[in-house]
């Protein structure tokens, strides 16, 4: 059962020298047939013409910020203070919403879940990645946040994003609300478009040993046990020589989420 009544919906853009693809992201959300949206650019200080195509659509953008910033996750921290709607969804300048029916077509699932997430088009091939199940699986790998709309109170109450993390912020937020007993659900609509020109689709072996730190580290932070604890432990003997031996074969990009 979803919500009899229409809710808000907290768009938030975060960018930062976004020129090539911003205009897309924007009109995306601009177009949308919901009616009940409210859209957020929070900008680290762009020196391109990102700002510049901002202000073209600022008289219909209900908030926008540019000023120096400590990260993504700062960024994004900084979009849910200034957001009011009951659901907020997390759109880059990497990404565009798939249609312009796509807020409409997700809104009847809202109220069934604190998180609602939804498959997304991933790449040049638009291959559509279906998030994981929102269960077990969740305490080794996240589902990506283009896809998932999730409630304002959830994110205050777990105090936002951690600023410590670089890359994988959201999953570090994502594994932390899943401790904390949050209501997931997923919706069988195609949510938005992910590009792989963003940081967490670069795939070379550095930037994937960053990504897989930071994994680490937010399996760290929120083990719950120890013998979760050791799952970890073991988990991560056999994933790291795993990657290795696709990254050797070429294989690297055929699935960055995996």
């Amino acid at each position: 059962m979803g919500q009899s009544e229409p809710v808000l919906i907290s768009v938030i853009t975060v960018c930062l020298n976004a020129q090539k693809h911003i205009e897309q992201t924007i009109r995306s959300v601009l177009e949308q047939t919901y009616r009940f949206v409210e859209y957020i650019i929070v900008d680290g200080g762009s020196t391109d013409g990102t700002c510049d195509i901002i202000d073209r659509y600022r008289n219909r953008i209900s908030h926008v910020v540019s000023e120096k910033d400590s990260g993504i996750a700062d960024a994004m921290n900084k979009g849910i203070s200034l957001a009011s709607g009951e659901y907020i969804l997390f759109l880059h300048a990497d990404d565009y919403l798939a249609d312009a029916h796509a807020l409409d077509n997700v809104s009847p699932f809202l109220g069934t879940a604190d998180i609602v997430a939804c498959p997304i088009k991933f790449g040049e091939k638009l291959a559509t990645v279906w998030p994981r199940g929102v269960n077990f699986r969740l305490n080794f790998k996240g589902i990506p946040h283009q896809g998932v709309l999730c409630r304002r109170d959830v994110l205050k109450r777990l105090n936002g994003f951690d600023i410590r993390f670089k890359v994988c912020m959201d999953y570090d937020f994502f594994l932390r609300a899943y401790r904390s007993k949050a209501r997931f659900a997923r919706a069988p609509v195609v949510l938005s478009v992910m590009r792989d020109t963003g940081i967490s689709s670069r795939r070379d072996w550095r930037s994937l040993e960053e990504r897989f730190s930071e994994e680490r580290m937010a399996h760290e932070k929120n083990c719950p046990s120890a013998l979760m604890h050791l799952c970890y432990i073991l988990y991560w003997s056999l994933y790291i020589p795993y990657r290795r031996i696709l990254y050797a074969l070429g294989n690297s990009g055929r699935d960055s989420r995996l």
